[in-house]
């Protein structure tokens, strides 16, 4: 099994889109395709040329998608939304979302929004994936998961391996193993790569290294006051990185439980979670909510830089304007928080779990590429992290491509 996704994350452009019919259902597909190398395969049909339809293609070709697949299963009342953003670094890598969207349009909008936010995160961690996503339509609390997510499954598999799926929000670990009886592209499994914690953890704690380095000229954190915002899995392997090189923890969580676990491993001091992101601090962690960075929060921190494992910190891009303009220092979520989706690569190429705590290791240097980036280009942190993503998708597009070698025509015998 993992050597054929390994074959997959190589052989990125080869395998065709499949048929999708599911054998003694009734399913069906509709597939909008941007930039394809092969024509739709046979049973799939395309969508009416409406005008909502032209809308969608715009929609779709502004945003640079390569395709777009919506999938129905009758049977078990499964609707999904697959969306490929890019593929030129490999097959595209994103999770599977179960959310009780408030319109189709909705889904569809979210679904390639998250798609094209995985091109950039994967591309930025230096792996070789490139973005999509995935959303099932419904109440992600519904017991009739294993239907659904095996329908799911098989319209993953019937794209050949151009996308690789995992747990998102709403789904879990139990969610891709349905999956998983349906195909081999998921990753996430029980037997996989394991808890992703402590290589997000990792990560993080190396790009706060890194944001030291370029703000005070040194990354050593001994004696550095840092407030986490949220004690889960990351927030814990976090603070115990941090009390190893030294650093001082001030932490808050609602669940006192998580809290508690945090000050037995390391000693933290404890704040009401409402107020931990206005202490006096150096750092400030957010791994907790995203959005936590806006017009509300910015103006009462008190802290030298920001950086944590939360996903989309900033509300609104402007905010991260309003950071410089307060001189707060920004490491870009998706950068430093991208040891989760380096753990879910691991799985994939069969790297162990040291080999993968060394690709976190590299964020590092790409956080300081990212300083760099937005210092000569006069830009924000996170414009740069862009610029990045982009610049290496672009030097890999433009690679030279050579035919595979010709069949030996004259033959041995």
């Amino acid at each position: 099994m993992l050597g054929r996704r390994r074959v997959a994350i190589r052989e990125r452009s080869r395998v065709p889109v499949e048929g999708t019919g599911f054998p003694g259902r009734s399913a069906s597909v509709a597939a909008v395709s941007f930039g394809a190398r092969e024509p739709a395969a046979e049973g799939v049909r395309a969508i009416s040329p409406s005008t909502h339809a032209m809308r969608l293609f715009d929609t779709i070709a502004g945003m640079g998608h390569e395709q777009l697949v919506l999938c129905h299963d009758k049977s078990t009342g499964y609707r999904g939304i697959i969306a490929i953003h890019d593929t030129t670094l490999g097959p595209a890598l994103g999770g599977t979302r179960f959310w009780n969207y408030a319109s189709d349009e909705e889904a569809i909008v979210d679904a390639l929004r998250l798609a094209r936010g995985m091109t950039y995160k994967n591309a930025v961690a230096g792996l070789n994936l490139g973005g999509g996503k995935s959303v099932i339509i419904g109440d992600n609390r519904t017991t009739n998961r294993e239907m659904v997510f095996r329908a799911h499954g098989r319209f993953v598999d019937s794209l050949g391996g151009r996308y690789v799926t995992a747990e998102d929000v709403g789904t879990s670990v139990l969610d891709m193993d349905f999956v998983h009886m349906e195909t081999d592209y998921v990753a996430g499994l029980a037997e996989g790569s394991g808890d992703p914690s402590p290589v997000t953890a990792r990560g993080v704690f190396r790009a706060m290294q890194a944001a030291a380095k370029s703000r005070w000229g040194s990354d050593d954190l001994a004696g550095r006051t840092v407030a986490i915002q949220g004690c889960g899995n990351v927030g814990f392997h976090l603070s115990k990185e941090l009390r190893a090189v030294g650093a001082r923890l001030v932490v808050g969580d609602i669940d006192a439980a998580r809290v508690q676990r945090v000050v037995d491993a390391t000693g933290a001091d404890v704040v009401p979670a409402d107020v931990i992101m206005t202490q006096q601090v150096d750092v400030f962690a957010p791994c907790a909510l995203g959005g936590i960075l806006n017009d509300d929060t910015i103006p009462t921190l008190r802290c030298e830089m920001v950086v944590g494992a939360a996903n989309n910190q900033l509300l609104e891009d402007r905010h991260g304007d309003m950071l410089v303009q307060r001189g707060i220092t920004y490491a870009p979520d998706y950068v430093a928080n991208a040891g989760g989706v380096i753990n879910v690569y691991s799985e994939l190429a069969g790297w162990d779990r040291q080999r993968s705590l060394r690709k976190a290791d590299e964020i590092y240097q790409t956080i300081l590429n990212i300083f760099d980036i937005a210092k000569a280009d006069g830009v924000r942190p996170h414009e740069a992290a862009d610029t990045l993503a982009e610049r290496r998708i672009a030097a890999v597009r433009g690679m030279v491509r050579t035919w595979p070698p010709f069949p030996n025509k004259y033959g041995s015998d």
